[in-house]
């Protein structure tokens, strides 16, 4: 059975075939096609078209049906595939539909390998302490099926700062850093004030009381002086990642 999308795609073609379209327009409709209509979820098959990258999929609240409808719809992809915040149960769920899908538990995202796209180096993800390390974790696997490879630096904050000086080489070099930090989140201010490529804040919901579960972070990032950084919402490390790789992909 041809599909909706098929249907509409040859549709495009044989317009293109008898003269009623031309190539241009015919690209800019395939980019605006509709997406493939699960019921309860409609998956958008062609964001890899708009924005360079497949939809990734929120596993929180999604039902077992849910996924496993994804997940079916998603075994003859050809793009890198990921589930963000996903459970080792719901792992095992999507697995049995997409049996190359690979668990990062630290990062709590599900992957599918599909294309290997050129390495591009130049991204650094750096967090200010080990209780950081998930949602620094959420980012670099984001940006690795991205296409980027990672250089990491965990548990270097500000306060034992010898620890992140020991390192300036290679943020210096860096494209793009991802800066991850909870407490008090000094940290990106001050990697911003020693390099000149762009820096990814991100903070995080680690802290005691006046930390407000992220809040006190997020306050001092957004109002650092250090020029050159952009901020990310509490702990949205796929956010941080999937930026980054976009800055650093084209930055070559």
């Amino acid at each position: 059975m041809v599909s909706m999308d098929e249907q509409v795609l040859l549709s495009l073609i044989q317009k293109v075939k008898n003269g009623l379209l031309d190539e241009n327009e015919l690209v800019r409709q395939i980019k605006a096609m509709p997406f493939r209509d699960l019921g309860e979820v409609k998956f958008d098959t062609h964001r890899a078209l708009r924005k360079g990258f497949a939809e990734i999929v929120y596993c929180p609240g999604k039902s077992e049906s849910q996924l496993e409808s994804i997940a079916s719809a998603l075994v003859d992809a050809e793009a890198n595939i990921l589930f963000s915040r996903a459970t080792a149960g719901q792992y095992e769920i999507i697995h049995r539909h997409l049996t190359d899908a690979v668990f990062h538990e630290k990062a709590r995202l599900i992957g599918v390998r599909r294309n290997e796209l050129p390495p591009c180096p130049g991204l650094t993800v750096i967090t200010a302490g080990s209780s950081d390390v998930p949602v620094a974790e959420e980012a670099a696997v984001t940006a690795e099926y991205m296409g980027c490879t990672i250089e990491r630096l965990y548990d270097v904050g500000v306060a034992g700062i010898h620890r992140l000086l020991a390192h300036v080489d290679v943020l210096q070099r860096s494209r793009a850093i991802v800066a991850v930090a909870g407490m008090e989140g000094a940290l990106p201010s001050v990697v911003g004030g020693l390099v000149s490529c762009p820096v990814v804040a991100v903070p995080t919901s680690t802290g005691y009381g006046a930390n407000l579960g992220g809040i006190a972070p997020l306050l001092t990032m957004l109002n650092s002086c250090a020029s050159g950084i952009s901020v990310m919402n509490i702990d949205n490390g796929l956010g941080a990642g999937y930026f980054a790789a976009l800055v650093v992909r084209q930055s070559k």
